[in-house]
């Protein structure tokens, strides 16, 4: 479970001037922590903070950003599937949530890929190929004003466990190519 909040790191990188958001931010270390093994924590800070106008020695964030990557690297590899993508409480209103369900996939994508990890491959294991298509989809995620907001906030926590459980099958799917991974 993650000690960060969603808002906290939200709060902190935009204090920063961070380019990206919370649920972008924890999205893309989900996908490069799953990826070919290369992950490196110092370099992955430093993109999340790079950035015009950005201040990539803030200490605060750069401090929350360190223990996200224990964290997070410690769900996914623990054998609790305690790992769940960091969203907005389900207090805050369901557009924002949506929203960093969308943002949370396209970091997801954006840091699998940086991993080395690229859907249609044909060493990809089917099901690796089946969760990150279906992230891309999701990544386009949006209200259905046609629908009831119960019926909304249902699907909503559907996709959430389906991310949570898609992130973390990724991960110990490609385990064997983490473990081959000649690291720089």
């Amino acid at each position: 479970m993650l000690t960060v909040t969603f808002d906290e790191l939200e709060s902190a990188l935009a204090a920063s001037a961070a380019p990206v958001l919370a649920a972008e931010a924890h999205g893309a270390l989900a996908g490069a922590l799953a990826g070919d093994g290369r992950f490196d924590p110092e370099s992955w800070i430093d993109d999340v903070l790079a950035g015009e106008g950005a201040d990539p020695g803030s200490l605060h964030a750069r401090n929350l950003l360190e223990t996200l990557i224990e964290e997070t690297q410690a769900a996914l590899a623990g054998p609790d599937m305690e790992f769940a993508p960091l969203l907005p409480d389900d207090e805050e209103p369901l557009e924002r949530r949506v929203k960093a369900l969308a943002d949370w996939c396209t970091g997801y994508l954006y840091g699998i890929g940086s991993g080395g990890v690229m859907s249609g491959e044909s060493a990809l294991p089917a099901a690796v190929d089946e969760v990150v298509r279906d992230f891309g989809e999701i990544s386009r995620a949006a209200i259905d004003a046609e629908e009831s907001a119960e019926s909304n906030e249902t699907s909503y926590a559907e996709i959430v466990e389906y991310l949570r459980a898609g992130a973390q099958l990724a991960f110990e799917e490609l385990a064997p190519r983490r473990a081959g991974a000649q690291l720089p």
